[in-house]
């Protein structure tokens, strides 16, 4: 199986003063603004370390379902946060990450739902993105008008 998503941004002006876009293909974000000031002031705004908290706490919260499937068991309810730092370090900037689910499921246990939670931390893809080797296709542009990208229409 190979599901294909794809998400664009948009940037125009300098890092502090200028401002963006981000968009999704599903149209579940479309133009929605970002910037440095909704990055680090809290401003109106996205910014790609509450993007990447929001995919990893559902796509770890699926997993969990797959594996508390895998034993039999149903949630009644799962909530899952997940938090992401942006934090400056020796080598250049880290985004670590911290998972803190809470779940309802009928006849477990504790040690095998932290199991499953274990295995769906382990397995889930997000969770493994953020210990990726990044495939990187730069190029510039001689156009200024038009856009390079595939738009997420």
């Amino acid at each position: 199986m190979k599901l294909r998503r794809v998400g664009s941004a948009t940037w125009s002006g300098d890092l502090k003063e200028g401002n963006g876009t981000v968009s999704t293909r599903s149209t579940a974000l479309s133009g929605y603004p970002y910037g440095f000031e909704s990055r680090v002031d809290g401003v109106r705004g996205t910014n790609p370390e509450e993007l990447l908290a929001a995919a990893h706490a559902s796509c770890f919260t699926m997993g969990l379902v797959m594996m508390l499937e895998r034993i039999g068991k149903v949630a009644f309810q799962i909530e899952t946060q997940a938090e992401v730092t942006l934090e400056d370090s020796a080598d250049g900037y880290v985004i670590p990450a911290v998972l803190k689910t809470r779940a309802s499921v009928p006849g477990l246990d504790e040690g095998a739902f932290a199991d499953a939670a274990m295995q769906a931390k382990i397995h889930c893809p997000v969770s493994r993105l953020f210990r990726a080797e990044i495939t990187l296709d730069a190029k510039l542009s001689e156009t200024q008008s038009t856009s390079i990208l595939e738009k997420p229409t």
